[in-house]
């Protein structure tokens, strides 16, 4: 039984880095680049080439990609044996096989369309101006599946697959409408389909069960907290996913698999000594073709790997052995082969397939530029306050001279519960080839190191964390090519991470840049959108009335009187994730007290900026203020 995810979560965690990921064993493909790509803020703007996504065929024979290479833009197709070259093959993306694998779906300006394997005539099967995302074919081949916000919810829609007759709606109110997380999910006999819902509480994301003759709906999962999209056993009777208990901690980024029963709801979690990562509510779990094993990724000190566990719960052992981040996880019908796209230190997003059997993983591409001045980060640890080490990546700049000494940086990631990734973070890299020693933290409370590491921020948000970002400060000064000079910036997380540094520790950093952050978790919970206010409510242990003393202890905002650091706070006009609001309220109390600061704030962008040229100019801003306060002599 094949699933997958395809969705974009949201969470308080867009990282300000333009991230990549790369293949751990070339194999064939054609290079999009025959010489190296200039390593500007314009260039790290604009397009990059590499794979975004990859579903293989229920036979195995084909995988069909979505991303850019020398070729174009659009869906390519390979062939899994032999030494096949990705072809260009559609305009479009987001692929999705039919089950007697002639066929994918795919979107095409918010439209549906299907195409078969061997022709480039493409036939649409939605024609209207709502929008549509996550297609699902049915077993039978005969139904689409999809999702859309055009009732206004994130409700299930279902189209005849020749596209013969308009889309009626299958559920009603499923979730919110602001949250796109999740793709439906079809049962092995094309009778029902199960989806997260979060219709019988605000702040729960149930699993439910919808009869597509009948229309009817019913909450299947009492307990868990959901965290991907559910996957259906090849028998039809149990349902799998990710996710966290609603009574426990919402451990963004480590979950467990749950099982729960399709017909009386019972559940379960498998039992095996690792956590899986549904990365943003980017990757699924996944059933072996005989239902006895489950794929799922493991995130391992800033590394992606796949990873098996019998359904039954046991022991847990890894399949593949990359370094970097990966997504777009998908296997055959039978479970005897995967593929993914891969992420690494200094190349950008490649296909991979890998046969149950194990072994090296063959790159199906080789899409993505090779960039100058980009050199793999050193990873380094640096002792907190505490006694225990943090983790770090280090970038140097790339012709450095020993006889000189640089400005240094600490980049604070976004998420909180997430990790910063050892992919190819090109501000990362455009920030050393301008001449400073960067070093990206993994503060505690961060994926990655087990649930122990996560649970030291446990009602302690933006406190410890920042104590681990204001130790940065001193172990960068103490590296012999280090000027003294050191600055801090970060985006979402980050920028909560970084204003809440300089407010509790004012005489660490020389300049700071917090971008699209909360500095008043309480306040935020007014006017947040559905994610943000679960991140924050859930985060925090409940609501502000109930746990004053844990928000007091994340507030910022009060202590923002306390700052002695020069900044440059930056913010879109229309986040809803980490309200505009807080930046303004942040800005009137630097007014109020003298503060040395600057400030920039971008009319109609959310949360991770839309507009290429609003993300350049704060790139440039960041760049020229992190200039002025730590390259000239004061």
């Amino acid at each position: 039984m094949k699933s997958r995810s395809g969705m974009r979560a949201g969470l308080v965690a867009v990282v300000l880095s333009a991230s990549a990921l790369a293949a751990s064993t070339p194999g064939q493909g054609t290079s999009s680049q025959t010489a190296k790509k200039a390593l500007t803020l314009e260039n790290i703007i604009g397009r990059q080439s590499g794979a975004r996504q990859a579903d293989i065929s229920p036979d195995g024979q084909y995988v069909a990609i979505s991303g850019d290479s020398g070729q174009g833009s659009g869906i390519f197709l390979v062939a899994t044996s032999g030494d096949s070259t990705p072809k260009l093959w559609l305009q479009g993306n987001n692929p999705v096989w039919f089950p007697d694998s002639k066929r994918i779906v795919f979107s095409r300006e918010n439209d549906l369309w299907t195409a078969a394997v061997g022709s480039t005539a493409a036939t649409q099967v939605t024609k209207d101006a709502d929008n549509e995302r996550a297609p699902a074919v049915s077993p039978d081949g005969r139904t689409i599946a999809f999702y859309s916000s055009r009732s206004g919810h994130q409700d299930i829609w279902l189209v005849p697959s020749d596209g013969s007759a308009p889309a009626k709606a299958l559920t009603k109110a499923a979730m919110a409408e602001d949250d796109p997380r999740f793709a439906p999910a079809w049962s092995p006999d094309s009778k029902q389909v199960a989806y997260i819902s979060n219709k019988a509480d605000y702040w729960s994301d149930d699993v439910w069960v919808v009869d597509v003759a009948s229309g009817n709906s019913r909450q299947l999962s009492k307990a868990l907290m959901a965290a991907s999209t559910p996957a259906w056993s090849p028998d039809g009777r149990q349902i799998a996913l990710l996710g966290n208990a609603k009574k426990g901690y919402w451990y963004e980024d480590l979950q467990d698999i749950w099982v729960v029963d399709a017909a009386k709801g019972t559940e379960r979690t498998v039992k095996m000594q690792v956590t899986a990562t549904d990365s943003l509510h980017n990757l699924p779990v996944l059933w072996s073709g005989d239902g006895s094993q489950f794929y799922f990724v493991y995130h391992e000190r800033g590394d992606f790997n796949i990873w098996t566990v019998p359904a039954a719960g046991g022991v847990a052992t890894r399949i593949t052995n990359g370094l970097g981040s990966l997504r777009s996880l998908a296997t055959t019908a039978k479970g005897d082969a995967l593929v993914y796209v891969r992420s690494g230190p200094v190349e950008g997003p490649e296909v991979e397939y890998l046969p149950q059997l194990g072994g090296p993983p063959r790159r199906l591409t080789h899409f993505s530029e090779t960039w100058e001045n980009v050199r793999a980060p050193q990873e380094v640890s640096y002792r907190s306050f505490d006694g225990l080490y943090i983790q770090g990546f280090l970038y140097l700049p790339p012709n450095m001279d020993p006889a000189q000494k640089y400005p240094a940086l600490v980049q604070v990631h976004g998420g909180g519960t997430n990790s910063y990734l050892r992919t190819q973070n090109l501000l990362e890299h455009y920030l050393a080839s301008k001449g400073y020693v960067v070093m990206a933290i993994n503060y505690r409370g961060g994926s990655g190191f087990g649930r122990e590491f996560q649970d030291l921020s446990v009602n302690d948000w933006a406190s410890g964390q920042a104590h681990d970002a204001a130790v940065a400060a001193d172990f960068m000064r103490s590296l012999p090519y280090v000027n003294g000079k050191v600055g801090i910036y970060g985006y979402s997380y980050g920028g909560i991470m970084t204003m809440a540094t300089i407010a509790r520790y004012p005489d660490k950093y020389n300049a700071a840049v917090p971008m699209a952050g909360i500095y008043d978790f309480g306040d935020a919970l007014t006017n947040a959108d559905r994610l943000g206010k679960i991140f924050t409510q859930t985060g925090h242990g409940g609501p502000p009335e109930k746990r004053a003393e844990v928000y007091a202890k994340s507030n910022t905002l009060a202590r923002v009187k306390d700052v002695k650091t020069p900044l440059l706070i930056m913010h879109g006009e229309a986040d809803v994730r980490a309200p505009f609001k807080q930046y303004q309220l942040a800005v009137d109390i630097l007014k109020k007290n003298g503060k040395t600061f600057e400030s920039k704030s971008y009319p109609g962008e959310p949360h991770g900026f839309r507009n290429p040229a609003n993300r350049l100019d704060m790139y440039q801003r960041l760049e020229a203020f992190l200039d002025k306060y730590l390259k000239t002599q004061s």
